[in-house]
């Protein structure tokens, strides 16, 4: 896990952030050029190391009714690549988010042995099945493509 210092770092190379200090030593951090009423990125970052990003409704990540992503264990290469989508987000014209009926998202994946696996979303998880069988869980879609990718395994 990152830690406050280190999160605070990689957010503040984003010369598009503006930094506003809140309250009990939290930190929250704006995309002033927003096209939408939203202008937070990086909201409530915690000397404890947890904060929230908002991602709106892109596919492959865990949030809450605002669209926030927890970020307390990200790694450095997944707080940037969040943070530039956030951005993104906020740049584009309003309601122009990637919408994703989560409950119908179902992938096959396929390695060259022509095994199959399927990585379900399902409980705000995403899940990896080999038949009947649990073979993994995970936070996040990305992280569960990067087990699939390092096992050989290729989307169908």
């Amino acid at each position: 896990m990152l830690t406050f210092e280190e999160k605070l770092a990689i957010i503040e190379s984003f010369d598009q952030l503006k930094r506003k200090d809140v309250s009990l030593g939290r930190v929250n951090f704006q995309y002033e050029e927003s096209k939408s009423d939203k202008k937070n990125v990086v909201y409530h970052l915690h000397p404890n190391g947890n904060g929230f990003v908002y991602i709106g409704k892109v596919k492959g990540y865990s949030t809450d009714q605002k669209g926030m992503v927890n970020i307390r264990d990200f790694s450095s290469d997944q707080l940037k690549d969040i943070i530039e989508k956030s951005i993104t987000i906020l740049n584009s014209e309003p309601n122009t988010e990637e919408i994703v009926p989560v409950e119908a998202t179902e992938e096959t994946w396929i390695n060259r042995d022509k095994q199959t696996l399927t990585l379900l979303y399902e409980d705000d998880m995403w899940n990896v099945y080999a038949g009947l069988n649990l073979d993994g869980t995970f936070n996040t879609y990305g992280e569960a493509t990067a087990y699939l990718d390092e096992e050989g395994f290729k989307q169908l």
